[in-house]
């Protein structure tokens, strides 16, 4: 009796073993997977990464996904994002991820949600100066440039992600803009019905990425 009494007690006590210092370690954030705009790189994350792990990320849960702007489609887009996202979901052992996006990067991150399997898959999802509803400064390039050809307003690719719900559920979903940005026209074009839609200072539209408000405003949105 004394030995199963010692027995169920030392399981107890492993159940909620904590740290000598007394404080259970926090659990480890979402991966954050970050998709930049048209005609740039991982790169240009390389300031908000470095504000995300000030605040505490661990580097080993901060990707950057590279994609070419020009020559894919969205909907090709989309698929490639999902087998990275698993990627990164099977490395970390996380069962979702946040997606952040900058510009162009909306559109395939949106139409991944939307219609693949982001709906499950992601917590979060976060655009700075997407343009949501299309930016008429796509029309001078959309000749020759799929992603320009995506952002027209009105495009096929605008069409099926506004249509219904714009913010499907169960993934959050915010959205920043700026009324200086001199590459989405109209300037409210970012903003989605269902999501938190803030309104940043007078920044242009790469500004969004390095602007250290808007760093901490998305960082405390990744963490709700």
């Amino acid at each position: 009796m004394r030995g199963t009494l010692a027995a169920v007690l030392a399981g107890l006590l492993g159940a909620t073993a904590v740290p000598a210092g007394g404080v259970a370690a926090a659990p480890a954030p979402d991966p954050v997977v970050l998709v930049h705009g048209r005609n740039a790189g991982p790169g240009v994350w390389n300031t908000m990464t470095d504000r995300l792990a000030a605040a505490g990320y661990p580097r080993d849960r901060l990707f950057a996904w590279s994609y070419d702007t020009a020559a894919s489609t969205n909907e090709t887009l989309a698929a490639r994002l999902s087998d990275h996202v698993d990627t990164v979901l099977a490395r970390t052992g996380a069962s979702r991820v946040d997606l952040v996006a900058h510009s162009l990067g909306s559109l395939p991150t949106r139409w991944y949600v939307k219609f693949g399997d982001g709906g499950r898959k992601v917590a979060h999802w976060a655009s700075l100066a997407g343009p949501n509803h299309g930016t008429g400064v796509a029309r001078l390039c959309a000749l020759w440039d799929q992603g320009c050809r995506d952002m027209t307003p009105g495009s096929y690719v605008l069409t099926r992600l506004n249509e219904g719900s714009e913010t499907p559920a169960p993934v959050a979903y915010a959205t920043w803009w700026s009324s200086c940005d001199e590459q989405v026209d109209p300037v409210s074009s970012p903003r989605l019905a269902g999501a938190v839609n803030t309104e940043t200072g007078c920044l242009r539209h790469n500004d969004l990425l390095s602007d250290p408000v808007v760093a901490r405003q998305v960082r405390d949105f990744l963490a709700r």
